[in-house]
Formats: C-alpha cells, sequence, structure tokens
C-alpha cells in the first residue's frame, strides 16, 4: 500500500503520516480559532466515525483528527464538507492564522483580531512557498497569541491624543500606564511621552471622561521563530493606521521571502542570510505606499 500513497499530496491537504502504517492525522481549516456548533458536531461525528473518537487540539489553535485511514479519506472530506469543516494545510505554504478574541469580545482588545485573521485567510492561506510561514493576530498588548513568535505578526494598539478640555485631572490614566509615559503637571494637565508610549491604550480604556482621543492601529512584527531556534520578531515600521497600509507590507514581506528563501528554510533564517538592510527597505516603501 506504501507504494501507491502521495504522502506529498496528501500532506499538502492536511493529512499528516502517523507512525501506525496506514493511517493519518488530519489536520483541519480554523480561522482564528472559531468553529460554529455545526463544525464541531461534524468534526465529533467523524472522530467518532472513522478515527478513534477524540480530537487534538494543537498549539496553535488547530484541530486534528488522528487516525483516519487510507480507504476512508475521500468519505472523510465529503463528510465534512457536509458540516462546513475544510482540510488544513502542511509543508511549505501559508499555515493556519491564529487570532484571539479582539475588540468584537474582549475589553482590552483594541482591533477586531479575528476580522482581521479572516482577511489574512481569504488573502494567503494556502500560498506556496520555499517553506512554512505563520500569522498571528492579537488584539492588545496583553499579546495572548504572542504575536512575535509568528513570521508576522499583528498586535493591536491605539493612537491617541490628549483631550485636556475633557480632563478632570483625576489622575487614573496615568496609574494605569505601565510604561510611565504619562505625568501630571502642576495645573492638572496629563503630559505624555511618546517616547515611552506602547499604545497599548490603557489610558483611553481607564478614563472617566473620554480626555482621550484614539484611533486603532496595527503594530507589526518580522520573523519571529519559535521552534528549535527561537527569535523574537521585530518591528521594523510604526504603528500602522489602515489595512490598506497593513496588506500593503504584509505583501511586501511575504514576497520578499517567496523571492529570497532557499526551499527549506524559515523566514528569519533567509532575513540572516540575505541581510536584513534589503528588506528594511522594501518595507518601509511598502509602509509609505511607494
Amino acid at each position: 500500500m506504501a507504494e501507491q500513497i502521495d504522502y506529498s499530496s496528501l500532506k499538502k491537504g492536511g493529512f499528516m503520516r502517523q507512525k501506525q502504517k496506514g493511517f493519518f492525522s488530519l489536520r483541519l481549516a480554523v480561522v482564528g480559532g472559531n468553529l460554529t456548533a455545526e463544525n464541531i458536531k461534524t468534526i465529533a461525528e467523524v472522530a467518532e466515525k472513522y478515527g478513534k473518537g477524540y480530537v487534538h487540539m494543537t498549539s496553535r489553535q488547530g484541530v486534528e483528527i488522528p487516525f483516519i485511514g487510507f480507504n476512508d479519506i475521500e468519505e472523510v472530506r465529503a463528510k465534512l464538507l457536509e458540516g462546513g469543516v475544510k482540510p488544513g494545510v502542511c509543508g511549505p505554504r501559508v499555515r493556519t492564522v491564529t487570532a484571539c478574541q479582539g475588540s468584537a469580545i474582549c475589553p482590552s482588545g483594541c482591533i477586531d483580531s479575528y476580522e482581521l485573521a479572516k482577511e489574512f485567510d481569504e488573502r494567503y492561506f494556502g500560498r506556496e512557498l520555499p517553506h512554512k510561514f505563520k500569522f498571528g493576530v492579537t488584539g492588545c498588548m496583553n499579546n495572548c497569541l504572542k504575536s512575535e513568535e509568528n513570521d508576522l505578526g499583528v498586535k493591536g494598539g491605539y493612537i491617541i491624543d490628549y483631550k485636556p478640555e475633557s480632563c478632570i485631572s483625576c489622575g487614573v490614566c496615568i496609574k494605569a500606564c505601565r510604561e510611565g509615559a504619562l505625568s501630571l503637571e502642576e495645573n492638572g494637565k496629563v503630559v505624555l511621552d511618546t517616547s515611552k508610549c506602547n499604545n497599548c491604550g490603557r489610558c483611553v480604556k481607564s478614563c472617566p471622561t473620554d480626555a482621550w482621543d484614539h484611533e486603532p492601529g496595527y503594530i507589526v512584527s518580522f520573523g519571529g521563530l519559535f521552534g528549535n531556534q527561537i527569535y523574537k520578531g521585530e518591528q521594523i515600521v510604526p504603528i500602522i493606521k489602515d489595512k490598506e497600509t497593513l496588506f500593503r507590507v504584509a505583501d511586501a514581506a511575504i514576497d520578499f521571502f517567496d523571492k529570497h528563501a532557499n526551499a527549506g528554510e524559515r523566514f528569519r533564517k533567509t532575513l540572516q542570510r540575505v541581510g536584513e538592510e534589503e528588506f528594511r527597505k522594501e518595507i518601509q516603501a511598502a509602509y509609505e505606499g511607494k
């Protein structure tokens, strides 16, 4: 049987070979960690009938169904599709886009993480590349999704502007700021040290009189790696104000990787080998819309 199985094609479609001969662990497509109740019911039915009655939750918000027999693969695909569930991908391509619940659910969220994850998924998921490429979106500076671990990570933040006419000099925002970026002058005016501000938005969320204007933005990091070697992704450009610029920057990053990477080489390794100066130039140009 082994000689008749195209393991490469199966892996591309989410069926990963197990140590047990003839069996596969099927990775499912999950965007931003969300599944509908119908999705979950369908997955449970497939796991019960074709697997061993359980699923594995991966470290990247994925779901895998182990012990799918080779002869059941087509039937499993059809059954999953009936419940709106699609196989995921493995190998050298854009993987599952992870996300926290973001501002749609979480009081700390500055951006709608899940909505952005869906847009990334529609734009990039499954794209063929020299090696795997991971996106992660987190809604705020609490960084639940650890955005800097990803090849391209996005963290939500606020671009803030102080409104002294609305301020009652209560000092709540100063206490809320963890970066020491705010201070209170003798005249009762709050002073912002922009060099210390990390765009967390805690001043905005804590203010009882809405004395802070705010605009959501995207803090992007590049080249994160968390495996055999660990590297924290780096922020190259300032906080991004709009999705048009965000996607230009993301396009530039992934295109750079596609153009310069060797087969089997992660993004961080490509940047280290090629040199980061040219990459920074291209990202800056994309940021500026050039």
